[in-house]
């Protein structure tokens, strides 16, 4: 069974930084493609970036272009996102999420396996 823990989450002030994990239990990481998410209160899970299998191809929602990286370790089993420059918008639960898509991009029907989320909150 997959299962996909994030950790990382926490309050920050305007412009502050946050980097987020999340590590996963499948065995073969690397035949995954890999997303992060966000959801607030009333509002449909918004794409916030994607990551191919090997790390080689990313994608990015235009809100958080240039501001969040998102890379992996495949011999950490381990999924990040690094954010800067956060600002209260990017308050938000976040969420990892598997997709056995080599290159998943921003439907969420692409992702297979989702995370419990981690809580990230930004005051101005």
């Amino acid at each position: 069974q997959v299962q996909l823990v994030e950790s990382g989450g926490g309050s920050v002030q305007t412009g502050g930084s946050l980097k987020l994990s999340c590590t996963a239990s499948m065995l073969r990481f690397n035949a995954y493609g890999m997303g992060w998410f966000r959801q607030v209160p009333g509002k449909e899970r918004e794409f916030v970036a994607g990551i191919s299998r090997s790390g080689g191809s990313t994608t990015y929602a235009d809100s958080v272009k240039g501001r969040f990286t998102i890379s992996r370790d495949n011999t950490k089993n381990t999924l990040y996102l690094q954010m800067e420059n956060l600002n209260p918008e990017d308050t938000a639960v976040y969420f990892c999420a598997g997709s056995v898509f080599a290159s998943p991009s921003y439907p969420a029907s692409q992702y297979k396996y989702w995370g419990q989320g981690t809580q990230v909150t930004v005051s101005s």
